[in-house]
């Protein structure tokens, strides 16, 4: 029976634990903060690039792993005839999609390539069924039936507290981010066909709050909650009061709180707050 082997890269916000329980191989994107280039998570926290947020001008640069970091995991992972499925962030998000169909074209074995059309724990749902998929002997085909299963039925919405990071990395201008600061605008967005969607604005985090798990009810109106996960850059107390409200509706869901990826940190700055969960 033909091995397969799961790759994802570290946008999934994956813990050391899940990655050793299912054998999760995880390619860096990469940070640079001045001048200096960091591997995601290996040898830089989502921690250290918000503190680097709020006391530098400067936004921290973000890349997606250069080709050969693809190539080196590819051919080491076929070496030995296994398959490798490679499951990645949304390619309108980041080239990492990209560059992954360009190495495997590259190498010998065979890489089939992925596009979660999400990031986050949105990407790590797919990542983990993947892998527990392969474990017990399914192959590509019937994998990525199910993840695209996944993907049509996932969700991810994020809360800002500010527009200010998102004026910094140039996504929007100067005077909509000083006027969203006069009125304490907090934009809402989701994830739609893999891109950033603002979908509403309200005017503290309870309203925030309130929207989302409106939208949760709406989603799990007359169907099972799968998996659901609250992720956060740096609101860890906002993201907690989140969980307890979704606990109150929810209560034999296991909820986990991770701090989520700087490819999303470092465009919406400290104190974002994200709920990404899937149904059935």
């Amino acid at each position: 029976m033909m091995t397969i082997k799961i790759v994802t890269d570290s946008s999934a916000d994956l813990d050391q634990a899940l990655i050793e329980q299912w054998d999760i191989h995880v390619i860096s994107h990469l940070i640079e903060m001045d001048g200096k280039q960091y591997l995601d998570r290996v040898n830089i926290t989502p921690a250290e690039c918000l503190e680097y947020m709020k006391q530098s001008p400067d936004v921290p640069k973000t890349s997606q792993p250069p080709i050969g970091a693809f190539l080196e995991l590819y051919e080491q992972l076929t070496a030995d005839g296994s398959e490798v499925l490679s499951i990645h962030i949304s390619g309108q998000l980041s080239g990492t999609v990209s560059t992954a169909y360009m190495a495997a074209n590259q190498v010998d074995g065979k890489v089939t390539v992925f596009d979660s059309h999400f990031l986050s724990k949105t990407l790590a749902f797919q990542v983990i069924e993947a892998a527990k998929m392969a474990k017990e002997g399914k192959t590509v085909e019937e994998i990525i039936e199910r993840l695209e299963k996944i993907r049509e039925n996932s969700r991810l919405y994020v809360v800002l507290d500010t527009l200010e990071f998102l004026n910094k990395g140039g996504r929007i201008g100067k005077g909509k981010a000083l006027l969203g600061s006069l009125l304490k605008i907090k934009p809402i967005a989701a994830i739609h066909d893999g891109v950033y969607t603002p979908i509403a604005t309200v005017r503290n985090y309870n309203q925030a709050m309130k929207h989302m798990l409106q939208l949760l009810k709406e989603d799990t109106q007359g169907k099972v909650l799968k998996a659901i996960s609250v992720g956060h850059a740096g609101g860890l107390k906002r993201a907690t009061q989140l969980k307890n409200k979704i606990m109150e509706l929810y209560e034999n869901v296991t909820i986990q709180i991770d701090e989520t990826t700087p490819i999303i940190g470092t465009h919406t700055g400290p104190e974002t707050v994200g709920l990404m969960y899937f149904v059935e």
